[in-house]
């Protein structure tokens, strides 16, 4: 499933997304998470919860789905 996260800062982080997006509950779980899962940012495998997410960066997450990051000005 395609989903878009409207970004009211610069970027986000890793951590930061998984927590916005709802796969995980607390930031805290962020390590652990990316520990277990295979997470592409922009189709290559990223483990770094500080991961800088910015407008156009594409997350997939197992089991969860695609998401894209968009900047607020681009939302309608």
């Amino acid at each position: 499933m395609k989903k878009e996260i409207f970004l009211k800062t610069q970027y986000i982080t890793l951590g930061q997304f998984l927590k916005i997006a709802g796969i995980i509950d607390s930031g805290g779980q962020a390590k652990w998470f990316l520990q277990e899962n295979k997470v592409l940012v922009n189709g290559e495998p990223d483990a770094r919860r500080g991961r800088k997410l910015r407008a156009e960066d594409k997350v997939t997450v197992p089991n969860a789905g695609t998401f894209f990051m968009r900047s607020k000005q681009q939302e309608k």
